[in-house]
C-alpha cells in the first residue's frame, strides 16, 4: 500500500459524503448509505476481531501506538488497553506537558491543565498554543481514546511560593574588649 491512510480523514470524508446524500433529500438513498457503513463495519469489525483472537495480545504490542491501528481496534471494541492507558498514550504522542486531572467515564469528558514547570519561571505556559494546539489534541485523543468527547482546560496551577531559607546566624567573631 503506497498511499498513507489518515483514519481522522477517512472517517470525516464519510461523514460529508452522508452529509451531501443527506442534503439531496432522498431519504431512501441515505438510509441505504447508512446501512451499507454499518455493514461494513461490522465487517471490518468481525475481521479485526478474528485476527486479535487468532495472533493473541503479545504480536500486537509493537502496533498499539499507531494511531491507524489504535483507532480501528478502539472503535470496534478490541484495543486491549484500558480508556486511561490510552489517555495516558495520547497525551504522550501529543507532546504538550500536560496534567490529567480526571476523566469522566459517563459523559466523555477530560479534564486537563499545563503541566507545572520544574524550572524557570514558566512565563511560556499557556501561551503560543491557541486553539490548533487543542484540536491537534483532540485528533490524537480521537485516535487513541474515542471514549473522549470532549477536552476541558484548566488554567495551570499557581506556582508554589519560594522556599525562603531560614536559619540561625553565623557565629559572629569574639569580640575584643
Amino acid at each position: 500500500m503506497s498511499a498513507v491512510i489518515d483514519g481522522l480523514q477517512a472517517g470525516r470524508r464519510v461523514e460529508e459524503v452522508l452529509d451531501r446524500l443527506a442534503a439531496t433529500g432522498d431519504r431512501a438513498a441515505c438510509a441505504a448509505a447508512e446501512e451499507l457503513v454499518r455493514v461494513l463495519m461490522d465487517f471490518y469489525g468481525a475481521g479485526l476481531a478474528r485476527i486479535v483472537e487468532k495472533v493473541g495480545d503479545g504480536p500486537l504490542k509493537p502496533v498499539y501506538g499507531d494511531e491507524l491501528v489504535a483507532s480501528l481496534l478502539s472503535l470496534h471494541g478490541l484495543h486491549p488497553e484500558d480508556v486511561h492507558s490510552r489517555i495516558a498514550r495520547a497525551l504522550a504522542a501529543h507532546g504538550e506537558p500536560l496534567e490529567l486531572l480526571g476523566f469522566d467515564a459517563d459523559t466523555g469528558v477530560l479534564r486537563l491543565r499545563p503541566a507545572a514547570a520544574s524550572t524557570g519561571c514558566g512565563c511560556g505556559s499557556g501561551s503560543g498554543g491557541g486553539s490548533d494546539a487543542g484540536r491537534t489534541l483532540e485528533d490524537t485523543l480521537t485516535c487513541f481514546a474515542p471514549e473522549v468527547t470532549s477536552v476541558e482546560r484548566e488554567p495551570a496551577a499557581a506556582p508554589a511560593p519560594a522556599l525562603l531559607q531560614i536559619g540561625t546566624r553565623p557565629p559572629s567573631p569574639a569580640r575584643v574588649p
